[in-house]
């Protein structure tokens, strides 16, 4: 995620924190500073703060971990101020797998809030509901009853919560993955109305929440039902085949001919046949400006571009695609020449083609017809 720090790796998957995460530590600490004008107060907010976004990376690392176990990967773990992020490679469709992945990450706040109410009671500290008061009463009873509180949040059966994916688990033993999607979607909906209306009755923040809800539950849905459009059709119905490559020792302006030339925006880069990374528009203008066009691609590239083989289903690149960082997937055949690339305007295109001419169309023709044609 663009303008994020990284902190570290830990079980092979990165760590990272938000610039924006700054952001909420100024404001804890300045809720805390205000209560009694000591700064001791600002930091044991910040402390407080740092502590509670150590267990929601625990939380985040509940569901990356279970993930491993049925062998999907998680790329990142992101810290941001509201809450953390975990991108895995793509969600488990098995119903058993999704529910196990999704309920990892609460079972973990409800398992932290277990020990620290333990050790609350060896030591003989009430840790009552008054310790719920942010700025008052014990750090470790705050800490136990905020885990208790994120676990019962992330079980709103609602997307993006765990909770909706929990539903969906569910639904999904007795309907198809699709149909269960959709369900979930609208119940997580018609909670944002909820959410929305209480705002309006109790606190304007619960609107931002259910704007929030109401997108994610929306996109959640298109997702999937953009990924049933693509079952039993492989890569090949899709690709971008008449494209341009660069080499690692061409020059810039060589690429900015190619990009005012024609449509394609992103360039795969190759080291003789070998593909090596991708040069994006962004990247292009930004090397420009600092290395001017005289400088080699490879300078300005981004490394590790992913190739997939020419047979893909293309609900498995659409997922990978979207899990990275990369504009493009390169296509290759069985003796790993790129025969094409894979966008995400291309896909776009795509479904809109569908939709034109119905899923009829796609059972009877194996493929678009198009070029075949790779400049380089």
């Amino acid at each position: 995620m663009r303008w994020s720090w990284k902190l570290g790796t830990i079980a092979g998957i990165g760590l990272y924190v938000h610039s924006t995460f700054v952001l909420i530590l100024a404001w804890v600490a300045y809720i805390f500073y205000v209560q009694d004008g000591q700064l001791l107060s600002a930091l044991v907010g910040i402390v407080f703060t740092l502590a509670l976004f150590a267990c929601v990376v625990l939380h985040e690392f509940g569901h990356a971990l279970t993930a491993r176990r049925f062998g999907y990967q998680t790329r990142d773990i992101t810290l941001l101020p509201i809450g953390g992020v975990a991108r895995l490679e793509r969600m488990p469709e098995d119903p058993a797998q999704e529910f196990a992945v999704a309920i990892a990450g609460p079972l973990v706040n409800v398992a932290i809030a277990g020990v620290l109410a333990v050790l609350l009671l060896a030591a003989g500290i009430p840790f009552g509901p008054s310790t719920l008061i942010i700025t008052q009463g014990n750090f470790v009873g705050q800490l136990m009853w905020v885990n208790l509180w994120l676990a019962v949040f992330n079980m709103v059966p609602a997307f993006p919560m765990d909770g909706g994916r929990v539903l969906r688990a569910l639904l999904a033993r007795r309907m198809p993955f699709t149909q269960a999607t959709l369900v979930a979607s609208s119940v997580g909906q018609g909670l944002a109305f909820v959410f929305g209306f209480l705002g309006l009755l109790i606190n304007p923040f619960l609107i931002l929440i259910a704007v929030f809800v109401y997108m994610a539950a929306s996109e959640e849905a298109a997702v999937v039902q953009m990924r049933s459009v693509f079952t039993g059709i492989s890569v090949d119905h899709a690709m971008l085949t008449h494209f341009h490559t660069l080499q690692v020792h061409d020059t810039l302006r060589r690429a900015v001919e190619l990009l005012l030339s024609g449509s394609q925006h992103d360039f795969p880069v190759m080291d003789g046949n070998r593909q090596v990374g991708v040069l994006t528009r962004d990247a292009l203008m930004r090397a420009l400006r600092e290395r001017g066009e005289d400088s080699w691609v490879g300078e300005a590239m981004q490394p590790g571009i992913e190739a997939i083989p020419l047979m893909t289903p293309l609900s498995i690149a659409v997922q990978r695609l979207q899990g990275m960082n990369a504009p493009l997937l390169v296509v290759e055949d069985e003796g790993r020449n790129p025969v094409g690339i894979l966008t995400r305007d291309r896909i776009g295109e795509y479904v809109m083609i569908h939709s034109a001419l119905g899923a009829d169309h796609w059972k009877q023709s194996p493929a678009l017809p198009r070029s075949t044609e790779q400049v380089v």
